[in-house]
């Protein structure tokens, strides 16, 4: 009985003796590619609010009414875009004045988008002549639309708007 055992131990111990020996191959490689094409997307775009009015011009009829928004886009790196606005949905409108519509009767309000705080150069939708080129740098970037009511003749109280088109080409 005691050589079964020993012989049992000594069969069991051969077998946890050293471990197997794993075989490596090298087979064969594979590449990872990724093509980034040009390319922009309008990430965001917020109202452009000219809030509560009275009389349009103000009191003494000379006063513009002032209100800003962003738009933010997003284009690959190096990739050049024009960022353009059209002339919105309003029956009547250009992209040099553009018509804020009342909703419970077809008045209109003018008003006006510009590229720059000073008010001096219209924001249109004509590549090269009136829109914002940049550059893309691979990050969102956002851009200032700057609004005017100039002074006009006021109509009647209601609630007056327009949907402008953002366009970017590049």
């Amino acid at each position: 009985m005691r050589m079964t055992t020993g012989l049992g131990i000594l069969t069991g111990l051969a077998f946890v003796g050293e471990p197997a020996n794993a075989v490596t191959t090298t087979s064969q490689q594979f590449q990872v590619q990724l093509t980034i094409q040009a390319e922009c997307v309008i990430r965001s775009t917020a109202t452009l609010n000219f809030g509560t009015l009275g009389v349009l011009g103000g009191a003494g009829g000379t006063t513009n009414n002032d209100a800003t928004t962003t738009v933010a886009v997003q284009c690959t790196n190096t990739t050049p875009y024009d960022i353009g606005l059209d002339a919105g949905t309003t029956s009547g409108g250009s992209t040099t004045t553009r018509l804020l519509v009342g909703s419970g009767s077809s008045a209109t309000v003018q008003y006006k988008l510009y590229t720059d705080p000073g008010h001096a150069t219209n924001w249109g939708n004509t590549v090269s002549t009136d829109t914002v080129h940049a550059t893309g740098n691979g990050a969102s970037q956002s851009y200032t639309i700057y609004g005017r009511i100039p002074p006009q003749t006021t109509p009647a109280p209601d609630t007056y708007s327009d949907t402008v088109t953002v366009t970017v080409t590049y």
